[in-house]
């Protein structure tokens, strides 16, 4: 399922508020960093990511390759910030309720 351009934009607007929740150091993407990356989308669905300097890939494939692995989509990628996100049909939600990554 592709995301359409306005649902993009509007998760993008809600990526300002986000601070990081995953950092991602010097040794890359490993399988504890992806373990816990899968388990971040299963509960929040929309999730920001900070790339350490020390990381040797650019922001941008690094994002393509975590998405690609998570089966979640690029949201956006500023710098060395990038935020993903993977709808969870299994999240309990009420008409009214705040998003789960607030």
């Amino acid at each position: 399922m592709t995301m359409t351009g306005k649902e993009r934009a509007e998760l993008r607007s809600e990526c300002n508020r986000l601070k990081p929740t995953m950092h991602i150091g010097h040794e890359g993407i490993t399988g504890p960093v992806l373990a816990a990356l899968d388990d971040a989308l299963r509960t929040r669905e929309l999730v920001k990511i900070q790339l350490n300097k020390s990381v040797e890939v650019s922001a941008k494939s690094a994002a393509n390759d975590l998405a690609k692995r998570v089966k979640a989509e690029v949201i956006q990628v500023i710098g060395r910030t990038t935020t993903l996100y993977r709808h969870n049909p299994e999240l309990k939600r009420k008409k009214g309720d705040a998003p789960p990554w607030r």
